[in-house]
């Protein structure tokens, strides 16, 4: 448990960045998941634009990185395409 006043203030601050970011993790992983769990090839496409959003937000607060983002877009999106 910190001591000093800053000290607990970052400690607070992390805190909240964690719950922040896992949100942000959440809100993408979810959305991919979503998208391969539709039916239809139309239900996947609104999907992905979903978990393009959420792929593009987390990337942009730095919570993953930019390629890595791109990477999970991509082979998302190879699945998508492969559906009927």
């Amino acid at each position: 448990m910190p001591n000093k006043a800053n000290a607990k203030k970052a400690l607070r601050q992390n805190i909240k960045r964690a719950a922040l970011n896992k949100a942000r993790k959440d809100a993408f992983r979810g959305a991919i998941k979503s998208t391969l769990k539709a039916t239809t090839k139309a239900e996947a496409l609104k999907g992905a634009e979903a978990a393009q959003k959420a792929l593009g937000k987390a990337a942009k607060r730095g919570v993953i990185k930019k390629n890595t983002a791109a990477r999970k877009l991509s082979r998302l999106m190879k699945k998508v395409n492969k559906m009927k």
